[in-house]
């Protein structure tokens, strides 16, 4: 990988930084959206972005964003830009809350919310199916790679009955490592309070909905993503306390019990995803391919000369997923070397 990362852009730090502050601007114009809302089966409900191919039959791509992502996130915008490309249908199913509308209910989304991809992957299988489609993929960056990849383990051999393939970009797949690395130094610094800016906003209007949800003084005290989940996250969603969410949500335990063909993406200078903990081969099964690269930081891997692109991304990830599943497509780069 050293030789795709740009000189102008060394580090983990500034790879992530840049990606996430000027790409979005290369591909607004090119995401036609479709917004659908759908009825969530507890009576809440979620927001689906698509993009539609020239044809239904297309292959369908799902892709699952981050935490306190949306389909405005840059990632989000460099895979539709790609999905046009290609011509591959495109779907962006929003975690609840983050379609920039609230949802109705208590709980929110997490880490390893596999039942909520679960419902979703289902259904949007059986729309592909009903119009004539065969070919869906889905691929899942950061907090929302990690649930998919828990999705899977969870699932094994029948998860082969809703996707053809996976890919998780830049996850998180040992919550409690990354959990303590995004709460230390510069990270704490910088990535927690964005984090946080959004996240306790959203979880105060979640009071005013459901009135005694949570300790208030506890959660506006909150420094850091464990405070926070501590306070929110975790009882919410109906775990002990952050510990026990971290433990039981990461995807990394069951990795091994994964049978369809997944795609395990982590730069291995990701700020706040250690590379000591990224998955071993011996750690997964046979059906997973890791990919580590040296540089790309956290959803970043810019490339090109000054000012640079991030459309190397979901053409690796998106070529990978397309030639697993049998569709034949072009691949401009790789991303592992």
């Amino acid at each position: 990988m050293d030789d795709l990362a740009p000189a102008w852009l060394p580090g983990g730090h500034a790879q992530t930084i840049w990606a996430a502050l000027f790409a979005r601007r290369q591909f607004a114009p090119s995401f036609n959206k479709v917004r659908e809302r759908w009825c969530a089966p507890d009576g809440d409900f979620i927001d689906v972005d698509k993009q539609n191919a020239s044809s239904p039959h297309k292959p369908l791509m799902v892709l699952f964003h981050g935490l306190e992502g949306s389909s405005s996130s840059h990632y989000a915008m460099a895979f539709a830009d790609w999905a046009a490309e290609q011509d591959v249908n495109f779907a962006l199913p929003h975690f609840r809350g983050c379609s920039g509308v609230l949802n109705n209910g208590p709980r929110a989304y997490h880490s390893g919310d596999h039942q909520e991809i679960n419902w979703i992957l289902s259904k949007l299988r059986q729309e592909h199916q009903q119009v004539g489609g065969q070919t869906m993929v889905a691929a899942g960056v950061s907090l929302g790679g990690n649930a998919l990849m828990r999705w899977a383990g969870e699932h094994g051999k029948q998860a082969l009955n809703t996707v053809d393939a996976i890919a998780s970009i830049c996850a998180p797949l040992d919550l409690t490592e990354s959990g303590r690395a995004i709460g230390q130094g510069l990270n704490l610094q910088i990535y927690t309070r964005m984090f946080l800016r959004s996240m306790k906003p959203k979880a105060m209007s979640k009071l005013v909905q459901h009135p005694g949800l949570f300790d208030v003084d506890k959660l506006r005290a909150a420094r850091n993503l464990y405070e926070f989940d501590n306070v929110f996250t975790a009882p919410v969603h109906g775990f002990k306390n952050a510990d026990d969410y971290w433990a039981q949500a990461s995807a990394k335990p069951l990795m091994k019990q994964i049978k369809l063909p997944a795609l395990a993406l982590n730069a291995r200078n990701d700020p706040f995803v250690p590379v000591l903990s990224l998955p071993q081969q011996n750690e997964v099964s046979s059906s997973v391919t890791l990919w580590q690269p040296e540089h790309g930081g956290h959803v970043g891997f810019v490339q090109g000369s000054w000012p640079g692109h991030v459309r190397g991304l979901p053409d690796a990830v998106g070529a990978w997923l397309m030639r697993t599943s049998g569709v034949s497509m072009s691949e401009r780069i790789t991303l592992h070397g």
